[in-house]
C-alpha cells in the first residue's frame, strides 16, 4: 500500500515574512523555486572578528521602493558562497543563518546576503527554505498576510483570489 504524503500549507509567488533574528516583523518575499537559495537586499556590509568569530554588520530596507526605513543588522558569518545571480553571473555572497516566519512556522535559513537594489524584491525565498514545508500556488498572492505591516490598507497588499 503507498503511503500518502501529508498536506502541505500552500503559499502564494509573493508573501510577507518576519525575520526575527534580523529585527524584520515584515519584509514582502517573492517565493521563487527557481533560485536554489533565499538572498536579502543588505548594503553597507562590513565583515569582522568577534572573540574568534567572523562575524557580518549591514543594513536593511526592508520595504520596496523605498529606503526611509534602515534596519542595522549584526549576525555570525556562516562563510561565503559562489551564487549565479539573475544575470547569470557569478558573486561571491556572504552567507548567514536566521529564523524566518511564514504561515505560523518558525525555521531557520540560510540567507545570502548581495544587493538587490534594483530588483523588484528586497528578499528571495528560494526552494532549500521551502523544501518539504510548502506548496507554492504562482497563480496567488499574500495568502498569509499575518506580518503585513499595521497601517498598510493599500489594495495592492490585498490577497489575489
Amino acid at each position: 500500500m503507498k503511503r500518502r504524503k501529508p498536506l502541505l500549507p500552500v503559499i502564494g509567488w509573493r508573501e510577507w515574512v518576519a525575520l526575527p533574528d534580523l529585527g524584520t516583523p515584515a519584509i514582502k518575499v517573492k517565493v521563487d523555486t527557481g533560485a536554489r537559495s533565499s538572498a536579502l537586499h543588505a548594503f553597507n556590509l562590513h565583515a569582522f572578528e568577534r572573540d574568534g568569530r567572523s562575524m557580518v554588520r549591514f543594513e536593511v530596507h526592508p520595504y520596496q521602493r523605498s529606503a526611509t526605513r534602515t534596519e542595522p543588522v549584526e549576525l555570525e558569518a556562516a562563510g561565503r558562497r559562489r551564487v549565479r545571480n539573475s544575470g547569470g553571473f557569478l558573486e561571491n555572497r556572504w552567507t548567514v543563518f536566521t529564523r524566518v516566519s511564514l504561515a505560523g512556522q518558525v525555521w531557520i535559513i540560510e540567507l545570502t546576503l548581495t544587493n538587490r537594489d534594483a530588483m523588484g524584491f528586497r528578499m528571495l525565498l528560494g526552494r532549500q527554505a521551502i523544501r518539504g514545508r510548502f506548496t507554492v500556488d504562482p497563480g496567488r498572492s499574500f495568502l498569509h498576510p499575518g506580518h503585513k505591516p499595521e497601517g498598510e490598507t493599500s489594495t495592492r497588499w490585498k490577497q489575489s483570489p
